[in-house]
C-alpha cells in the first residue's frame, strides 16, 4: 500500500478525534463557560450540522479543483477550525469553530475514497479505502480517550491544539504523498443529483440518520450519565470511552462483513438489537459493570448499521455515487444533530440524564420499521432501481469508474 493512505488515515485520525472527543469534555467546557450541559450539547450538534451541510457542498466545489488541492484546502479549514475552538474567548465563538472544522469532515472521506481508490490496482481499491477509514476507527480507540484524558488533566483547550497540530501533520502528508490526480471529465452535477429520484437511496439515508441518531442520543451524554448516574469517577470517562471504541472497531467489522451476505437481514438484526439495548441502558446505566458492557454494546450495534447503510446507497446510487455518499456521511451527521438535541430536551425537561437513552431506542426502532418497508417495497418492484444508473449516460458511467 502507497504511504499517500498513511497521509490520508492521518486526517481521518484527527477528523474523527474532533467529533467524538467533545463529548468526554463536556462538563469542562460547559464549566468553563458558565452554560448548561445541555447547552454545551450544542457543539456537538453544530458539528454535526455543519458535516450534514458542508459534505454536499464541499463535494460539488471539489469537482472543480485538483482532488490533492481540494484535500489539502480541507484539511486547513479542519486546522483553523480546531484552533479557533482552542483559543474561544467565548462559547458562541467556539461553536463557530467546531462549524468551521466540520466542513472538512464529509468531503474528506468522500474525496478521500475516490483518490485512495486510484492509488491502487483495481483488486485492491477496497482494501486502499478501508486503510483510509482505519484512521476514523482508531481515532475512537486511541485519539478520543487520549484527548479526553488530555483535557481532565491539562484543560480542554489542549486538546484542542494537540487536534490541530494533527491536522498540520495530515496536511502536510497530503502535500508531500498524495500524488496530482486531475479532477474526473465529464462529471455533470446533474447526473450525481439523479441518485436522490431513488426512492431507496432516500430511504437508506432515512435509515442513516435514524438509526446512528439512536447511537448519539446516548453517546453525547455518556459523561454526565456515567459519572453521576453509574457512579463512576471523572476519570473513568477516559477507559469507558475506549470499551465504546473497541464496540466500534468490532460492530464495524462484522457488519463489513456480512454487508455482502445478507444486508438487509444484518438491518434488521443490528437495528432492532440497538433499540431494545439503548431502552435497557436505562436500567443498566446504574450499575457500573452492566453500564460499562451496555456501553460496548451501543457502539458495536451502532457502528454494525454502518457498513450495510452505505453500501445500500451506493448499490441503489452505483451510476453517479459520489455525492450520494458524501451526503450519506451527512445523513449520520444530521442523526448526531437531531439525537444530541433531543437528549438535551429531555435531559432539560427534568427527565434526568438516563432520559437521552429513550430517545435514542425510539429512533433506532423508527429505522428498524423504514428498512422494512425499504425491503417490502423492493420485493413488490415499486421503486425503480436504476433510476440513478439510469440517469447517468454510458460514458458518464465509464468516467465514474475511472475517477
Amino acid at each position: 500500500m502507497p504511504l499517500a493512505l498513511l497521509a490520508l488515515a492521518i486526517g481521518a485520525f484527527g477528523i474523527g478525534t474532533t467529533e467524538f472527543v467533545i463529548m468526554g469534555l463536556l462538563p469542562e467546557v460547559a464549566s468553563d463557560y458558565g452554560v448548561s450541559i445541555p447547552t454545551a450539547g450544542y457543539l456537538v450538534t453544530g458539528y454535526a450540522l455543519g458535516v450534514m451541510f458542508g459534505a454536499p457542498l464541499m463535494t460539488v466545489l471539489g469537482t472543480r479543483v485538483p482532488r490533492k488541492r481540494m484535500l489539502m484546502l480541507l484539511m486547513g479549514l479542519f486546522i483553523v477550525g480546531n484552533l479557533l475552538s482552542a483559543l474561544a474567548p467565548a462559547f458562541a465563538v467556539m461553536l463557530i469553530g467546531r462549524v468551521v472544522a466540520s466542513l472538512a469532515h464529509g468531503a474528506f472521506f468522500g474525496i478521500g475514497s475516490v483518490v485512495a481508490a486510484d492509488l491502487v490496482a483495481p483488486h485492491k481499491k477496497a482494501g486502499a479505502i478501508a486503510m483510509m477509514f482505519t484512521g476514523l476507527t482508531v481515532a475512537n480507540v486511541v485519539g478520543v480517550p487520549l484527548g479526553t484524558l488530555v483535557g481532565q488533566a491539562a484543560g480542554w483547550r489542549v486538546t484542542f491544539a494537540v487536534v490541530a497540530a494533527l491536522g498540520v501533520v495530515g496536511l502536510l502528508g497530503v502535500a508531500g504523498l498524495v500524488p496530482d490526480v486531475p479532477r474526473a471529465e465529464g462529471v455533470r452535477l446533474r447526473h450525481e443529483l439523479a441518485a436522490f429520484k431513488n426512492v431507496q437511496v432516500l430511504l437508506a439515508m432515512a435509515m442513516t440518520v435514524l438509526g446512528f441518531g439512536g447511537v448519539f442520543a446516548a453517546i453525547t451524554y455518556i459523561a454526565p450519565m456515567m459519572t453521576r448516574v453509574a457512579g463512576f469517577a471523572d476519570g473513568s470517562v477516559t477507559w469507558l470511552l475506549v470499551l465504546f471504541g473497541l464496540g466500534m472497531v468490532g460492530g464495524n467489522l462484522v457488519g463489513g462483513r456480512f454487508a455482502d451476505r445478507a444486508l438487509m437481514p444484518m438491518l434488521y438484526i443490528s437495528l432492532g438489537a440497538l433499540s431494545v439495548v439503548l431502552a435497557l441502558f436505562t436500567l443498566t446505566a446504574h450499575d457500573k459493570v452492566a453500564s460499562a458492557a451496555t456501553l460496548f454494546l451501543i457502539g458495536a450495534l451502532g457502528f454494525a448499521t454502518v457498513p450495510p447503510l452505505q453500501k445500500r446507497v451506493l448499490d441503489h446510487a452505483h451510476g453517479a455515487p459520489t455525492l450520494a455518499s458524501a451526503v450519506n456521511i451527512g445523513a449520520f451527521n444530521l442523526g448526531n444533530a437531531l439525537s444530541a438535541w433531543l437528549g438535551g430536551v429531555v435531559i432539560a425537561a427534568g427527565l434526568g440524564y438516563t432520559a437521552p437513552n429513550w430517545v435514542g431506542a425510539v429512533l433506532a426502532a423508527a429505522a428498524l420499521v423504514l428498512a422494512v418497508v425499504s425491503a417490502t417495497l423492493e420485493r413488490r418492484g415499486s421503486t425503480p432501481r436504476g433510476v440513478a444508473a439510469g440517469s447517468v449516460p454510458a460514458e458518464q458511467r465509464s468516467a465514474a469508474v475511472h475517477h
